[in-house]
């Protein structure tokens, strides 16, 4: 009878098992419900105000750079072309946005040559300098000059992670700089 008894509280509990949410496993840093990056509001190439939610409905990487960077911006940018070609179709669903560290330097004209260099969807966004400052602090991005041999020469240390953001809107992941290809991919493929 104990037997029975069990046998039936088992199979009781089956339904409840089968019926919990797992949660995915990401390759990248998982801060989903994180606090901060939650928006932006500043303007594109042709002086249009964007924000996150002019992307509802796509998966969303923005990626904080400059264009004179030397490495770590042009192969962000690179990695992220090559994994919205892979997506094939779905690449559709994929929205690349680069946030300038420099706005005296990268201007509108700046911008709109170098963004979509890499990929005629991509968008690059800029601000006044408070306004950058505002946005990377709700990010939590580092930026900061390095002199240069003259003014304008100068470099910017920045961070180099990405921040994506699902469908709905909401910040999922932190892409670490130099995480291999085929595990991002991995990781926006199950956001699609």
């Amino acid at each position: 009878m104990r037997s029975r008894r069990r046998l039936l509280a088992a199979l009781a509990a089956l339904p409840l098992v089968a019926c919990e949410r797992v949660a995915p496993k990401f390759n990248s840093v998982d801060i989903t419900g994180a606090d901060y990056a939650r928006d932006f509001a500043l303007n594109d190439a042709q002086g249009q105000r964007r924000t996150l939610a002019d992307f509802r409905g796509k998966v969303v990487v923005v990626f904080f750079g400059f264009a004179q960077c030397p490495d770590v911006c042009p192969g962000t940018l690179s990695q992220l072309a090559e994994i919205r070609r892979r997506l094939g179709a779905d690449g559709d669903k994929l929205q690349a946005v680069f946030i300038t560290v420099d706005p005296e330097r990268d201007t509108p004209a700046v911008l709109a040559q170098y963004v979509p260099a890499f990929d005629p969807s991509f968008i690059g966004l800029y601000g006044t300098p408070e306004e950058t400052a505002k946005v990377a602090k709700d990010f939590k991005v580092f930026y900061q000059k390095v002199a240069g041999k003259t003014p304008t020469s100068y470099t910017i240390d920045h961070t180099a992670g990405s921040y994506v953001f699902d469908k709905e809107g909401r910040v999922r992941l932190f892409v670490r700089h130099a995480q291999p290809l085929e595990a991002t991919l991995a990781d926006i493929k199950q956001l699609l």
